[in-house]
């Protein structure tokens, strides 16, 4: 028997049951070792349904999306169109932000490695038409700077959609043509869709959330986040195999299965080199190169990318030393539960690659002296207010607002102690993990700057 035989074997019988364990409705599983593809899926597309889910579904994959938007941006360094570490105004002069000098400055580059130094969380809605990613765009132009651009890692969504925009202008038509004509295409893809309206064409997953905390999962209410913000991740869906199609051409170093050139060598190379690194915040990549995420494992290093939109959530990883990607895509519940029993499983058998241990905090943490710490960090979705009690105690209160408050999201209170410096992380599990929260800049002796915790929320009040 080979190894993706005892995978598949493997799938058969425990998958199901990690379903039900994780409260998981439906999920699709792909790996591609050397070329060799597997897939296989399990569950329902919808509760409301009960239509099984199998390996031909699709799921939307979330900001992997960023990946794919990065690749069009290179193939358009690779063809001598942009310049990586030019400022993007030139060409997007139309690029605003309410700091104009930081505007002039960020360069392709920093929009690509998160270090852009602008708000990123902005999901403005500006239709579904072809030229909602330009309108998009032009509504950015109040978002505040929080740090000098380069300066550090601060996960953006809006800078993706900014080089979404910037491929749409080169390329002369929509996000979603670039897409098709200089990726769906030549990768050979056949179940791969932009959009509800594509994806309904195909066995299309729908998302689950709880109404509220705690109670059962239900069918979302809508299937996809605003169509303005494509290239960061709001719409793409496709079966895991398709995915590995595009994994497999990055493995390949720019080539696809079929034998389509989509990346030179170097550049597919250069995208998966660190360019960043970030503070050590649990289920995040430690660095972050063109596009991929870098995650430090035990023994081989592993790159790839997450995503979540309404209710469905993915997972990508690469081993580029075994030839190896694996793909999860599910949709709701439990998911990060899911993907360290499924895709570790996999890495281990596979690859013997363990996925890097999640943070937890120590059984008998040491007092904090907080004084750095304390004080309210915000962004326009959330108010997070750090104190500390009569006991010591560490607290911080994370108050939705805007988008998030019109969500439905609850102001939440969470405990904080000592883990690494000055990152302090939570006592309890939050979604399936302990948070560390990551305070960053300042004087060492001063109060810190920034809470980080994936994104840099400034100091607001102390």
């Amino acid at each position: 028997m080979t190894k993706l035989d005892r995978i598949r074997a493997w799938w058969e019988e425990k998958l199901p049951a990690l379903l039900d364990e994780y409260e998981v409705p439906g999920a699709a599983v792909a790996v591609d070792l050397g070329g060799e593809v597997a897939d296989h899926g399990a569950g329902v597309l919808s509760l409301a349904t009960g239509v099984e889910a199998n390996a031909e579904t699709l799921f939307q994959i979330g900001s992997i999306t960023k990946v794919w938007t990065a690749t069009l941006v290179m193939q358009l360094v690779d063809e001598g169109l942009v310049e990586l570490d030019a400022p993007v105004r030139g060409r997007l002069p139309e690029f605003r932000i309410a700091d104009e000098s930081a505007a002039a400055a960020i360069t392709v580059r920093q929009l690509l490695n998160h270090t852009a130094g602008f708000e990123g969380d902005i999901f403005t809605d500006t239709g579904k038409d072809d030229d909602c990613v330009e309108k998009y765009v032009a509504t950015l132009s109040d978002v505040p700077q929080l740090f000098a651009p380069g300066e550090m890692f601060s996960y953006n969504n809006a800078g993706y959609c900014v080089l979404g925009r910037l491929v749409e202008v080169v390329r002369g038509k929509p996000y979603a043509a670039c897409l098709r004509d200089h990726l769906f295409t030549p990768l050979g893809l056949t179940h791969a869709a932009h959009g509800a309206d594509e994806a309904i064409l195909y066995r299309a997953a729908v998302g689950h959330l709880p109404p509220s905390p705690g109670e059962p999962l239900q069918p979302a209410p809508v299937w996809n986040i605003a169509p303005s913000n494509s290239p960061a991740g709001s719409l793409l869906a496709m079966r895991p195999r398709d995915l590995l199609a595009f994994a497999r051409m990055h493995l390949d170093d720019g080539t696809a299965g079929n034998g389509n050139v989509i990346l030179s060598e170097a550049t597919a190379k250069a995208m998966r080199e660190r360019e960043v690194e970030l503070p050590r915040l649990g289920v995040m990549g430690d660095a972050w190169g063109l596009g991929w995420e870098i995650f430090d494992g035990e023994d081989t290093g592993l790159i790839g990318h997450d995503g979540s939109t309404i209710g469905q959530s993915a997972f990508l990883r690469l081993v580029p030393e075994h030839d190896l990607a694996v793909a999860l895509l599910t949709n709701g519940g439990n998911t990060l539960g899911l993907y360290r029993a499924v895709v570790g499983h996999m890495l281990r058998e596979l690859a013997d690659v363990d996925l890097p241990a999640m943070p937890v905090p120590s059984t008998d943490p040491q007092p904090v002296d907080a004084g750095r710490y304390l004080g309210t960090y915000s962004s326009r979705m959330f108010d997070n207010t750090v104190t500390q009690d009569d006991d010591r105690r560490v607290w911080v209160t994370c108050v939705p607002k805007g988008l998030a408050a019109d969500m439905g999201m609850e102001t939440t209170t969470v405990e904080l102690v000592a883990f690494d410096g000055d990152t302090l992380i939570a006592k309890e599990e939050e979604h399936g993990f302990h948070q560390p929260y990551a305070f960053v800049g300042g004087a060492p002796d001063g109060p810190a700057q920034f809470l980080h915790t994936g994104r840099a929320d400034r100091r607001t009040a102390q």
